[in-house]
């Protein structure tokens, strides 16, 4: 017998029924999404139509980068209920700036249209403000994210609500946004355009989906290949221990929401143009999407487990489930109902994979 045939025998002989019926439990929730997913792609054919899957790449990558902000936060055994409204803040500051110099009720006249590169850096620099915020709390007075993050979201709100109202906008929602603007986030044309040119059937891939790939691959260089990253899982995995082995609790913390807040603020920049017009409810629930879809993916509340890929798997499978339910007549108005069972049954399923290994 080849050594190649003795470990499969091996492997074999290890799948217990217990570890079989172990592995189908741990899994059930992405299971269950793909026998959804698999019920409306065979009853709804339109599902699987290419048009169709844009949409859900596009809506993937819209939210992936606010999930690999919070992912971090909880790493480190937190959460960031901040996130939605740090968003809403982002966008509406870089659409307020980057309306076109002859947009209806500018809201700064007096400064024109900025560069998109300083807009850019205003609202990643202010995300990651909002970030370092939340983690000096959490760092310096021991007070748990959820508080932290709670009260942060309150302030962010007020603060949104009041942004709204200021220069010649008067609370209305801000539009009218620059054409450069919107070509670099959305693309006219698109960097991937599929079918020629003028052809209605033609698809294209909006620019954001290429940003999001790029800042997936920074993400994962930053969790996987640098001291940072090590610090974070070591942090998360038992804080006490890394504190003896050398690891600066109090930076990281800090660092590891302000990375989340940076990740909030590109968010926002994005969907601020993504959807042209911009209200205070701008926003409003992100954090729900980010928290399900990384519990979805294997990143752990008990703190120092998770996964790039997994963050990715896990907004795929939540916005394919958000993109097919409504196909075969699921009422709009349960979708809250649904992320809150998803969060609960996602975070069940981890508390028993933690109690088992214990």
């Amino acid at each position: 017998m080849s050594t190649e045939s003795k470990k499969l025998a091996e492997r074999a002989q290890g799948l217990t029924p217990q570890k079989v019926g172990d592995a189908l439990l741990n899994n059930a929730l992405i299971i269950i999404m793909l026998v959804v997913a698999t019920y409306v792609a065979i009853t709804q054919p339109s599902f699987l139509s290419p048009r169709s899957l844009v949409n859900l790449l596009s809506l993937t990558a819209a939210y992936l980068p606010v999930a690999l902000g919070i992912a971090g936060c909880i790493v480190l055994t937190g959460t960031d209920l901040s996130a939605g409204r740090a968003v809403g803040i982002t966008a509406c500051i870089s659409a307020s700036l980057l309306q076109s110099a002859d947009a209806a009720n500018k809201m700064w006249p007096s400064i024109g249209t900025l560069p998109i590169p300083l807009v850019i850096l205003i609202v990643v620099a202010l995300g990651a403000c909002i970030g370092a915020f939340n983690g000096f709390f959490v760092a310096k007075f021991k007070l748990h994210p959820f508080i932290v993050t709670l009260a942060t979201q309150l302030i962010l709100y007020t603060m949104l609500l009041l942004y709204v109202k200021m220069g010649n906008n008067g609370g209305q929602a801000i539009s009218g946004l620059d054409d450069g603007y919107r070509d670099f986030v959305v693309g006219k044309p698109p960097l991937l355009t599929f079918g020629e040119a003028g052809d209605p059937n033609a698809l294209s891939i909006p620019n954001y989906v290429i940003y999001a790939l790029l800042l997936t691959v920074v993400m994962w260089f930053i969790w996987n290949k640098t001291t940072f990253g090590k610090n974070m899982f070591a942090l998360g995995a038992n804080e006490e221990a890394a504190r003896v082995s050398g690891v600066n609790v109090f930076a990281t913390t800090i660092a590891v929401f302000a990375l989340a807040g940076a990740m909030y603020g590109w968010a926002g920049f994005v969907e601020s143009a993504r959807i042209t017009s911009n209200t205070a409810n701008t926003g409003v629930n992100y954090e729900l999407d980010a928290i399900a879809a990384c519990v979805i993916g294997g990143v752990s509340f008990v703190g120092g487990i998770g996964k790039i890929s997994g963050i990715v798997i896990g907004v795929i499978m939540l916005r394919l489930i958000f993109v097919a339910l409504p196909l075969v007549g699921m009422d709009q108005n349960l979708q809250y109902a649904l992320k809150g069972g998803i969060i609960l049954f996602a975070c069940a399923l981890d508390m028993r994979k933690y109690l088992v290994k214990k």
